[in-house]
């Protein structure tokens, strides 16, 4: 089955979707960019193994999107205005005991993580979610 434009892997030719993600992190600046980074970071030490890429490109956000996945995509990293959005592709089959998510709750697959400035995340439950939804695309794809 082919993969549409839009879920194609889009990193720049003579670049890694690392060195990308990196360069629009420090190119956020700021508070965005400093919560950005610690997310990236907890995402990594959670699953050492995970894959980065860069989706999504358009006029309107020429960057693209930070992706993370294994075996299956984790989560996505957005950076808007006002906010720093994690979206868990499958968040909502997932248990969420410290109740991160807080945004995205009405629909039947994905869930999100609003981060405002000044606001922090429970790092700990954070690695834990991230875990588990690897855990989830892991379980699936041995069926």
């Amino acid at each position: 089955m082919a993969e549409s434009p839009a879920n194609r892997k889009s990193t720049a030719p003579g670049s890694s979707a690392a060195e990308e993600i990196d360069e629009h992190v420090e190119g956020i600046g700021g508070w965005r960019g400093d919560v950005l980074a610690r997310m990236r970071q907890l995402i990594r030490q959670a699953l050492p193994d995970v894959v980065e890429e860069v989706k999504w490109r358009k006029p309107t956000n020429p960057a693209g999107v930070a992706v993370w996945s294994l075996d299956g995509m984790i989560c996505t990293g957005e950076t808007y205005k006002d906010k720093i959005k994690l979206t868990f592709a499958k968040g909502a089959s997932l248990d969420d005991p410290a109740r991160l998510f807080n945004a995205s709750l009405e629909g039947n697959t994905r869930r999100a993580i609003d981060i405002r400035e000044g606001e922090t995340v429970d790092e700990k439950a954070f690695k834990a979610l991230v875990k588990e939804a690897a855990a989830l695309n892991g379980a699936k794809r041995q069926r």
